[in-house]
């Protein structure tokens, strides 16, 4: 056997090995979910007004997609590799297929509805993106030339116009992050960051002008300024920030925050639970939130580090990033210092599809994080 062969090694059968290598669970990113999970449930049982109902939906959610998960996570990464663009051709198909038969609400038509519950499709995108450009990129030499960088754009801008089409501009948004995270990962020269700066600071007259609706527009207006018009543009900006100031450093207590009991806070379980969980449990609880989501994260890392392929380390890094950006758009909208753009808080909003797609992503990792390691021999 030559120098640069390799084999698999086997560990000892030990605990944690065993539920490692037989399970394919990373038993740290398992445990911090669940924890995540049942804080989300607390906080959505008052955020629901103190109804089941929410509650009762979100746990049912929440077990299909921790089996969701760990079906994923039985699977080889290089399977997900393989089929990355089966997957990400069929969320194309279930893009179309909303623009033409999707149910609407709200003044937006972003559902399928199959009879048992309704799918958001292009939540699925954030994961099928990521996932299809570290398919594409893992298999080329790194930093991507002009031809693979060009490709990769034009996959990641085809999905986004789609959902923004619907329309659904803050999911376009985090798809299109999702999809370009994975290029910065990948090594993207210094020209091609500057130059797509200078792009998209290009674009924003345009966008103003011929893609921003009316009430987009609105929401950027009110950014700047929503003591306004208090009662009307203003008012989620206005008692978001009043719920989160009102809790000062321990809270009002569980189930007794004014501005989400007394229905002042609008979308309180799902885009603006953050503000229900400032309000109540005040900074001692935002951040033990904080530190959860930073464990996470970290944990996202450093499965990208010790990946065995470069696709697993693009895909495990740009998902760590991406979760990190889910979180930065919520609680900045929630706060005030970005547009209000209609981002649940990963793990915590109540929401089906949201949740469900996370758990997918998880378990991606956890299919890279449970590889068995290489090592070089000699014979």
């Amino acid at each position: 056997m030559q120098n640069n062969d390799f084999v698999r090694r086997f560990q000892s059968p030990g605990g944690d090995r065993i539920i490692s290598r037989v399970m394919h669970i990373d038993l740290i990113l398992f445990v911090l979910l669940l924890i995540l999970c049942v804080f989300g449930l607390v906080v959505i049982y008052s955020a629901g007004g103190q109804d089941l109902f929410y509650v009762k939906r979100q746990f049912v959610f929440m077990i299909a997609g921790f089996i969701l998960m760990l079906l994923v996570a039985q699977f080889p990464a290089r399977s997900w590799e393989r089929w990355a663009f089966v997957f990400y051709g069929f969320g194309l198909v279930l893009l179309a297929a909303v623009l033409i038969f999707g149910v609407g609400a709200k003044g937006a038509q972003r559902w399928l509805d199959i009879g048992v519950t309704r799918l958001q499709p292009a939540e699925f995108m954030k994961v099928c993106v990521p996932l299809m450009i570290s398919a594409y990129l893992g298999k080329r030499f790194v930093p991507p030339v002009a031809k693979h960088v060009f490709w990769s754009v034009f996959m990641v801008i085809l999905p986004t116009l789609l959902i923004v089409r619907q329309p659904d501009l803050g999911t376009g948004i985090l798809v299109f992050v999702s999809g370009f995270l994975v290029l910065f990962l990948a090594g993207l020269k210094k020209r091609y960051l500057i130059g797509s700066a200078l792009l998209a600071l290009a674009a924003v007259p345009m966008m103003w002008i011929f893609v921003l609706r009316d009430y987009q527009k609105q929401r950027v207006l009110t950014l700047l300024s929503p003591e306004d018009d208090k009662l009307g543009a203003g008012w989620n900006i206005v008692q978001s920030k009043t719920a989160i100031g009102s809790g000062g450093v321990s809270g009002k207590g569980w189930t007794e925050g004014t501005q989400s009991q007394l229905n002042f806070l609008p979308e309180s379980h799902t885009d603006f639970i953050i503000a229900v969980l400032a309000e109540e449990f005040g900074l001692i609880g935002v951040l033990t939130l904080f530190t959860l989501y930073l464990l996470v994260i970290v944990r996202c890392i450093l499965i990208a580090i010790n990946a065995q392929s470069q696709f697993g380390r693009l895909l495990a890094g740009s998902f760590g990033l991406v979760f990190f950006f889910y979180i930065f758009v919520n609680m900045g909208m929630v706060s005030g210092i970005l547009p209000v753009v209609g981002a649940p808080l990963p793990m915590i909003s109540y929401g089906g599809t949201a949740i469900l797609t996370l758990f997918i992503g998880f378990g991606m990792l956890m299919a890279i994080s449970t590889e068995p390691k290489r090592i070089r021999t000699q014979l």
